[in-house]
């Protein structure tokens, strides 16, 4: 992770771009991944964590509507949450996660180790979900990844 964070740094300063985190359930850990990096204030502005649906509704501007409509898991609140992150930052480029980690809070149109993402770069807004398997920690982790991965692939 370490690598791929320092890669992540290296492409963010490269495109004089400033990334900003809203995370849910990595609860930080992007945040963490990237500011472990020596000379990341270069390029890492700020994180939020979410965890709560109020959270995200108060530090990110997430609508009541996408919650109610959506669900916290869900492409639809993951782009709000990207938008809400960039809009309240001085940051170019926002991500978002949200997910199931589990054990549990899974369901069948929501399972464990389901995980919603989005980046923005400008103006341009893609989402994707994914399906991981393993234990709380491995989803987590494999949700940074990923996440961080895709930050590469929009630069």
């Amino acid at each position: 992770m370490e690598a791929l964070a320092k890669k992540v740094g290296k492409r963010l300063k490269a495109a004089r771009a400033r990334l900003v985190t809203a995370e849910s359930c990595t609860g930080g850990w992007v945040a963490q991944a990237v500011t472990s990096i020596a000379g990341s204030s270069a390029w890492f502005e700020r994180g939020f964590v979410t965890y709560s649906n109020a959270a995200k509704q108060e530090l990110l501007g997430v609508r009541t509507r996408t919650l109610k409509k959506h669900g916290a898991v869900s492409e639809a609140t993951a782009r709000e949450m990207a938008q809400g992150a960039l809009a309240r930052s001085k940051g170019t480029l926002a991500l978002a996660v949200t997910g199931v980690a589990g054990p549990s809070g899974g369901s069948p149109d929501k399972p464990v180790g389901m995980v919603c993402f989005a980046w923005v770069h400008k103006k341009k807004l893609t989402s994707e979900t994914r399906h991981f398997s393993g234990n709380r920690e491995s989803v987590r982790r494999k949700s940074v990844v990923y996440v961080l991965q895709g930050v590469l692939n929009i630069l």
